[in-house]
């Protein structure tokens, strides 16, 4: 019978708890960076470094042993880019911005690290994109 109660509350909290996070499917995440401006000729790498990153999981995040912390769907790190608890950074961000489903500032951050250092800065790209087949998202334009 306890078991059962603490199940029930576990539950309850869980249920009670807001979840503001997406796991995104590869051909909804193409229209969107589409709808951002990243050329579809690219959108094929950053859907491969995304699950590589992330899983295409818009909450993850992951403390490194450098002692700084990769957010969201992009694994946009602290110590660069944003800050933790306030906005800073090269992307001018509050980190915990890129744990949300709404990835429109992530993308604008991660479109800016790509500018300034391509796919090489994120290592799931290197070690699983980087001249290995792609993702096909040519279905996703029909």
């Amino acid at each position: 019978m306890r078991r059962l109660a603490a199940i029930s509350c576990l539950l309850i909290v869980v249920c009670l708890c807001p979840i503001d996070a997406k796991v995104f499917q590869k051909c909804a995440l193409a229209k969107l960076l589409d709808s951002y401006q990243i050329s579809r000729s690219l959108i094929s790498n950053w859907i491969c470094m995304v699950n590589a990153e992330s899983g295409a999981d818009t909450s993850k995040k992951v403390t490194l042993d450098n002692q700084t912390t990769s957010y969201g769907i992009f694994q946009i790190n602290s110590k660069d880019w944003c800050r933790a608890g306030r906005k800073g950074g090269k992307c001018n961000k509050n980190c915990e911005a890129f744990l949300t489903d709404d990835i429109s500032d992530d993308i604008e951050c991660a479109k800016q690290i790509h500018k300034d250092q391509g796919f090489s800065y994120w290592k799931g790209w290197v070690n699983k994109c980087k001249q290995k087949p792609l993702p096909d998202i040519s279905m996703c334009w029909n």
